[in-house]
């Protein structure tokens, strides 16, 4: 029988280094809150039962995470155990193994919690099992000196620390698993006799040991564990996501010009044989189809790009935009909320807002959908194989039929039908010598200056 998982995330502290009105744990990591990539991992891991612990700017995290967690509050930080002991209410009923962890760790991994998990759950019956990492540089982390393989003999805060116990490299992250008939006991005895005045997390451990129980260490990488304090810190988790990602695509059938210069959305999805150019930009809620070509420079969020499309270069598509299997939007030209279908094409420097654009039709530069009036939106409908001259402009609501050609340099406010030709321009006037009289004229002006 599996046993039941229930996480307390911890995200109370007020993140001043952010230098941020946004709460540190919203902080976003490939377009996604670094709390939700941690409760997605949560998630996945098998931790049915969620308490977001809230304290400053709780407002901010109580929306974020509404309908996927609890909420417990720590009205005063007095510390990592005291804000742990906030979820008690919500978890009374829990009687499984308590994952505490926190929220401005984002890559806590569903694989490390089931390690972390499974440890607890060994014959040897640890009482707590905390996870571990060696970083290059241990800083001010709390230490874990072991007694022999993974057991804990003993852990310590920095500011505590003596010198031989600073000069351990085995830190503490404070992801610590420990059954739930045992936290809550173990979290109220828990004191602050300390340097800082506060009630430690670790501290359970020392009270375990105490007790003539085991606790042990699971290491992980470093990186897993990252904690994310600044906005230097927030740069280099984006960049340590983003170097993950792109190895990802590149594993399964992507060409990747210039990885480095391409950035991924947490949910982009890419196809087989895909091929992406130097400095494309990936916002959420993006597909791309097998065989498809994303040309350098295009900025592509919320957009479907079907089987063997091509986008770009110094293209953007913009939510709603959904590519047919071979279309082309082409350089400078801007999609939202359009279907371009099967063989579609939109070459250059146009816009194509709110309009439906059949099979294989072609819009020529220059060409614009009016779609807005100052108050409302309204849709243009291009039909399969229509061609719409260079520099036009459709004003919707419009419909231009199938195999209708607009010619170039049209204003079109009425519907099109299906093979008609539609001319909508001034008549052109000539008049000889007219502008040889106006350069002339106007010289005599200048000099007479």
């Amino acid at each position: 029988m599996t046993t039941p998982i229930a996480a307390i995330v911890l995200a109370a502290g007020k993140g001043t280094r952010m230098k941020s009105d946004l709460h540190k744990v919203l902080h976003p990591i490939a377009g996604k809150p670094m709390l939700l990539h941690l409760l997605d991992s949560l998630t996945q891991a098998g931790a049915t039962r969620q308490v977001v612990v809230v304290g400053a700017e709780r407002a901010q995290v109580e929306r974020a995470v509404e309908g996927r967690a609890d909420i417990a509050v720590q009205a005063e930080q007095l510390g990592t155990a005291h804000a742990a002991r906030m979820a008690n209410a919500a978890l009374a009923d829990f009687d499984g193994i308590v994952l505490v962890c926190f929220g401005d760790t984002p890559f806590l991994s569903a694989a490390t919690i089931a390690r972390l998990v499974a440890r607890l759950g060994a014959p040897d019956a640890p009482r707590v099992a905390v996870l571990g990492f060696i970083p290059d540089d241990a800083k001010a982390y709390g230490r874990i000196v072991l007694d022999g393989g993974d057991r804990i003999a003993r852990m310590v805060e920095y500011k505590d620390a003596d010198a031989a116990e600073r000069a351990v490299r085995l830190c503490n992250s404070g992801v610590t698993a420990v059954r739930a008939a045992d936290l809550w006991p173990l979290l109220d005895r828990v004191g602050n006799a300390n340097a800082a005045g506060e009630y430690y997390l670790p501290d359970i451990v020392m009270l375990a040991l105490a007790d003539g129980d085991g606790a042990v260490v699971v290491e992980t990488d470093p990186d897993e564990v990252i904690g994310i304090n600044s906005r230097a810190d927030l740069a280099y988790a984006e960049g340590r996501w983003q170097t993950a990602r792109r190895a990802r695509a590149m594993d399964e059938g992507a060409s990747l010009i210039a990885p480095e210069t391409v950035w991924f959305a947490h949910d982009t999805r890419i196809g087989r044989d895909v091929t992406i150019e130097p400095d494309v930009w990936f916002g959420a809620g993006v597909t791309v189809g097998d065989g498809a070509t994303i040309r350098a420079f295009s900025h592509i969020e919320g957009a479907a790009i079907g089987d063997g499309a091509e986008v770009g270069p110094y293209a953007r598509l913009r939510p709603g935009a959904v590519l047919g299997a071979k279309a082309k939007v082409g350089n400078f030209v801007e999609v939202k909320k359009a279907v371009l279908g099967a063989g579609a094409k939109v070459n250059h420097l146009s816009y194509i807002g709110d309009a439906d654009v059949g099979a294989a039709a072609n819009i020529g530069a220059g060409t614009i959908t009016c779609n807005y009036d100052g108050f409302f939106k309204y849709r243009t409908s291009i039909g399969a194989g229509a061609f719409v001259g260079s520099n036009s402009a459709l004003v919707a609501p419009v419909a231009i039929g199938a195999g209708a050609i607009v010619g170039a340099g049209s204003v079109v406010v009425r519907d099109v039908e299906a093979d008609a030709l539609v001319v909508a321009r001034g008549t052109q006037q000539a008049r000889p010598g007219w502008a040889a009289r106006f350069r002339t004229s106007m010289t005599a002006r200048k000099g007479a200056k």
